[in-house]
């Protein structure tokens, strides 16, 4: 495999060869290709389909190509060669993109493509394709007087930029922290797969005894299990205040002046565009109508949920008082105290729920539900160029035996790898001719890392984690659209993606899946009857706390970007914590400073996303449920209706398909317990 595959949708990424050196020049050579292909068609100014769209999305597609690949590596394996090239090349990018969506005459030509009489004729796909190309190019400024079309595209070029920075301190602040512990005592109440992580660690490091971290599986571990107090309390503390003027490494990669710039620049972009606000410049392709529709939403769940969450904070201040001796609960207390009151309510222990969940075992579940519910199989290849030992790649084939697709799975924790689960689109689906390219994805998960005597072992949250960005996966990989600006999950309307992850999650409470998925990593035992019976039992264990904590993030990204309780996010937060919060943190938390969600991601504006589309999920798998869980026939109907038709129609449309009807909230009541 060469360097040229980095170019070709057709091809995977050569990762053994796409060292930093390589990808400015490469970059160039694809931005000049795009420019070379612009200029042809505006001296030619072609009318048709052929003649006007495919050039484009041939040169769209190789830079396509090239920057999944090297943004890949950014997110998974950071490193100070790669970094400093990372952010030229976004900038490189996002100047290119900005002159492209702000070119008047090729604005001009797709516009007079979508009124001729040829172009009602062609499939619905190609059609949708370029009207979202002027829809993007009408965001993009293109309508502009040439002295705001200049600033807009300032603005996007610093926007890409800081969002870059901010990435980057949050992971920087994450790998610099560490707590080296040679006293086996401080970490009472840590499972052998716990100590084990924290053991490797250490080695990694040439370093003895154990080095807790603030990755993920370290973070929760310690907060959930770990019986010293003063031990989740300094985790806690670094966690809650990476990136920030506060904290352990106060001020050293402080995130704060990055975020005051983000809002500023956002809001003066919005109203360039004739936007109220960047609220409304964010909804103009979602499904919510307005911020109005969205606030009462997330008011109505906050007044169903606030006293079902005081209750549970209520009991939980009595337990921890009277059986663990905690008489003023703190935020750092809160996971171990749930843990234990979890234990004794239902006597159901999490360690030894994933004493039960190896991730090998796991895996080999999570294949047989995706060919029981779609029938799609997974064949493991040792031939494909990867960018880490942890990495690996899978065919995607039908029962026929056809591969139709290809599936990247990176599943543990590391240094130098982004924190959180993510699915991101490696190639899309697009059609050329006779030359198909098929649809690939990364699945990215940050797992307890592989190494010594007791293999990772997955909380049951784990599972739903992975279940979860398996539906993002699916999305994109059956789509059957092939134009590639709005098949899978790219297009589709942010507030409805989640519909596919969310309820795929909810296989994760069937008791055949987690059965098949399970197998207890010393007897290797199937997960029994009974702790299953309590799991299913704690289900909605502590159900008014965790939506509510939901709906703080949400509305404060909400309110933050309406601007009208001001441009501080401290003091925005605290307003939002005060009608919807049942948990105070300290006030030197600084939780907006590692918010890459809307920050660094494609949140920002929507992180209702996930609560507006829930509704969505909860309702579609009742179908599921009311055919006794999996069922081929229906999930044929859901990648038929949902995942093969990407953003080719509205997300309502293809859920009315699925469903037969609208939405409806009351699924999403119960499946949160709020009913």
């Amino acid at each position: 495999m060469t360097l040229a595959a980095l170019t070709r949708p057709t091809e995977l990424p050569p990762f053994d060869a796409l060292t930093p050196e390589v990808i400015l020049p490469t970059l160039d050579r694809v931005i000049a290709d795009q420019d070379m292909v612009v200029a042809l068609l505006l001296r030619t100014k072609p009318t048709t389909f052929e003649g006007l769209w495919m050039p484009l999305e041939r040169a769209d597609s190789a830079i396509r190509a090239l920057w999944s690949a090297v943004s890949h590596l950014n997110s998974v394996a950071d490193s100070p060669a790669l970094r400093p090239v990372y952010a030229e090349g976004m900038r490189r990018l996002v100047e290119s993109e900005t002159r492209l969506y702000q070119n008047r005459p090729l604005y001009d030509l797709l516009v007079a493509l979508s009124a001729t009489p040829a172009f009602a004729a062609l499939p619905r796909a190609d059609r949708v394709a370029v009207e979202r190309a002027i829809r993007d190019f009408t965001l993009g400024g293109v309508a502009l007087e040439p002295a705001a079309r200049q600033r807009y595209g300032e603005i996007a070029l610093e926007l890409s930029q800081l969002a870059t920075e901010f990435g980057s301190a949050v992971l920087d602040a994450t790998d610099h922290w560490s707590e080296h512990v040679t006293d086996p005592r401080l970490l009472a109440g840590l499972s052998k797969a716990d100590r084990a992580m924290f053991a490797a660690a250490a080695e990694a490091k040439g370093l003895d005894g154990w080095l807790v971290t603030l990755h993920f599986p370290s973070i929760r571990a310690i907060l959930t299990f770990a019986e010293n107090r003063d031990l989740r309390a300094r985790v806690y503390r670094a966690s809650g205040t990476r990136a920030s003027d506060q904290g352990p490494d106060a001020g050293r990669f402080d995130n704060g002046p990055r975020i005051a710039r983000i809002l500023a620049l956002r809001h003066e972009s919005a109203r360039l565009l004739g936007f109220a606000d960047p609220v409304a410049a964010s909804l103009a392709t979602k499904m919510a109508p307005d911020a109005g529709s969205v606030l009462d939403f997330l008011r109505e769940l906050a007044e169903r949920a606030r006293p079902i969450a005081e209750r549970e904070l209520d009991t939980l201040r009595a337990f921890a008082a009277t059986e663990l001796g905690i008489d003023d609960l703190q935020p750092w207390d809160i996971d171990y105290a749930g843990e234990q009151l979890r234990v004794s309510r239902y006597a159901l222990d999490e360690q030894a729920v994933r004493a039960y969940f190896p991730i090998d075992c796991v895996l080999q579940g999570w294949r047989a539900l995706l060919e029981r519910l779609f029938g799609i199989r997974l064949t493991a290849r040792d031939d494909i160029a990867l960018w880490h030992p942890d990495a690996a790649y899978y065919d995607v084939e039908d029962e026929a035996g056809t591969v139709f697709a290809g599936l990247y799975l990176d599943l543990h924790a590391r240094a130098g790898k982004r924190g959180g689960a993510w699915m991101s689109d490696a190639r899309p689906r697009l059609r050329d001719g006779d030359e198909v390219a098929m649809p690939v994805a990364y699945l990215v998960c940050n797992f307890a890392p592989r190494g010594g005597d007791v293999p990772p072992l997955l909380a049951h949250g784990d599972v739903l984690t992975l279940l979860h960005e398996t539906g993002h996966c699916l999305h994109h990989l059956c789509t059957q659209v092939d134009r590639p600006n709005i098949g899978g999950v790219n297009g589709f309307e942010w507030d409805a993606v989640e519909l596919p992850s969310q309820l795929m999650e909810d296989f994760g409470w069937d008791r055949a899946v987690l059965a098949s998925m399970s197998g207890h990593y010393q007897s290797f035992a199937p997960l029994p009857q009974a702790l299953f019976d309590k799991l299913l039992a704690a289900r909605r264990f502590q159900s008014g706390l965790s939506i509510v904590r939901q709906i703080e993030f949400a509305l404060f990204d909400l309110v933050l970007h309406l601007g009208t309780l001001g441009s501080d996010p401290m003091e925005v937060l605290e307003i939002v914590r005060e009608e919807v919060a049942v948990v105070r943190p300290p006030e030197w938390h600084r939780f907006p400073h590692a918010f890459s969600h809307i920050f660094a991601g494609g949140y920002a504006a929507g992180y209702y996303s996930y609560l507006w589309a829930e509704v969505l999920a909860a309702d579609g798998f009742q179908r599921f449920v009311a055919a006794g869980g999996i069922d081929r026939t229906i999930g044929d109907q859901f990648r038929a209706q949902v995942l093969a038709h990407g953003a080719s129609r509205p997300a309502a449309e293809s859920f009315r398909a699925f469903r037969g009807r609208d939405p409806e909230i009351e699924a999403l009541l119960m499946r949160r317990g709020l009913a």
